[in-house]
């Protein structure tokens, strides 16, 4: 019986201290967030790395992941009617990516920008755009399937 209770306690001494670390790191993220110190992804990456002890880079990582299966079947499953539709969609998508490149190109080494940013934000301009360019392409030939023939 006392060794059931020793390990009872020995549980609770744990939460408690596990919940004494969470407060700890929620204070500090919510002082970051407020300064605005911190980027979002970054307090949720602290956050949940306090939270359950998984390295906030495994966390991102399985997002990734997670997000390049659910993009392969929602992709896949899309009938061929509504292909023009969603590469309009994604033609929408790419320009938001457009922009978010051009900030990280146009970024400012003082503002904490490296080298790397910029040169992963060119890299994402030019595959944005070709994918843009791209989808332009394919809809207007689509499109022309529909068009009526001309007579000579």
């Amino acid at each position: 019986m006392s060794e059931a209770l020793d390990k009872l306690n020995a549980a609770a001494e744990a939460a408690a201290s596990a919940a004494a670390a969470l407060a700890e790191a929620a204070r500090g993220v919510a002082a970051d967030a407020a300064t605005g110190a911190a980027p979002l992804a970054e307090v949720a990456g602290h956050g949940v790395a306090a939270a359950t002890g998984v390295d906030p880079f495994v966390f991102r990582f399985a997002i990734f992941v997670l997000a390049i299966f659910i993009g392969y079947y929602v992709v896949w499953s899309v009938t061929p009617a509504l292909h023009t539709p969603l590469m309009s969609v994604t033609n929408a998508i790419s320009s938001v990516i457009v922009v978010g490149a051009l900030v990280a190109v146009g970024a400012d080494v003082a503002d904490g920008a490296t080298q790397a940013t910029k040169i992963f934000g060119f890299i994402a301009l030019v595959l944005a755009s070709v994918n843009i360019f791209g989808g332009f392409l394919v809809t207007e030939r689509m499109l022309a399937m529909y068009k009526p023939k001309e007579k000579k």
